[in-house]
This record gives C-alpha cells, structure tokens and sequence, in this order.
C-alpha cells in the first residue's frame, strides 16, 4: 500500500492522504494517529499523521471521535462513495447543474446510460 517517497524523498502531491485514506477503509474500526503511524510502516512523525488526518477531516472525508487523549478517525463512506460524493461536489460547484448532466450523459457508453435509466427508474417519485 505505501506508495513511497519519488526520487528527492518527497511524495506526490496527496499521495500520503490517499494513502492514509486507503488505510483507513481496510480497517473495520476507526484508527489514532499512532495505529495509523504503526499501520503505515514508514518513517513519518507522529505529527505528519495526525496533520493528514485533521485535513481529511476538515475535508469531510472521515469522522473522528474521542479515544483517550487522541481522536481515532474513520472514513465517512466506502471508496464509492466517496467518489459519489466528489461527483456531486463537482456538479455543485458548477453555475449550470443541469448543463453538466445532460453533457455528463451524452458522454456516457451506451451501457452505462443504460445502467443510470434503469437506477433512476428504481427511485421512487419525489414530487
């Protein structure tokens, strides 16, 4: 799972949160920083970790409740949804929704229209 320094010993630009984000949705139970340092294996601070998860937090990507003296955190969603929910976000942060669907669809495979049809034909009318 560690993705490992690049060449000049520093990581990508948020491959440590990935990382720490991948972890967390392995787990089964919400995890301290210090489990999560242990889990990482690598040769980061205590301090980095818990830097990683306050900002994963602040983005509303994990929950985080009091565990002794330290937060222990988990993810809010599974990786899809969490991937839903960087959708909708996008889709919010567009002036024209509605433009951006129907583009959105347009674009889709055939299959995966298909698949949408049928998932909004399943919900049930909220008029």
């Amino acid at each position: 799972m560690n993705t490992g320094p690049a060449p000049g010993g520093r990581r990508p630009g948020g491959a440590l949160e990935a990382e720490v984000l991948a972890l967390l949705q392995a787990c089964r139970q919400a995890q301290t920083p210090g489990e999560v340092l242990q889990r990482l294996g690598d040769d980061l601070s205590y301090s980095t970790v818990v830097t990683v998860l306050s900002r994963l937090f602040d983005k509303g990507l994990l929950a985080r409740s009091k565990q002794g003296r330290a937060y222990a955190y988990a993810p809010v969603a599974d990786a899809h949804g969490l991937t839903a929910r960087r959708m909708r976000q996008v889709l919010e942060s567009d002036p024209d929704p509605e433009a951006v669907l129907s583009r959105f669809v347009e674009e889709l495979p055939a299959r995966d229209e298909q698949l949408l049809r049928q998932l909004l034909g399943a919900l049930p009318d909220q008029e």
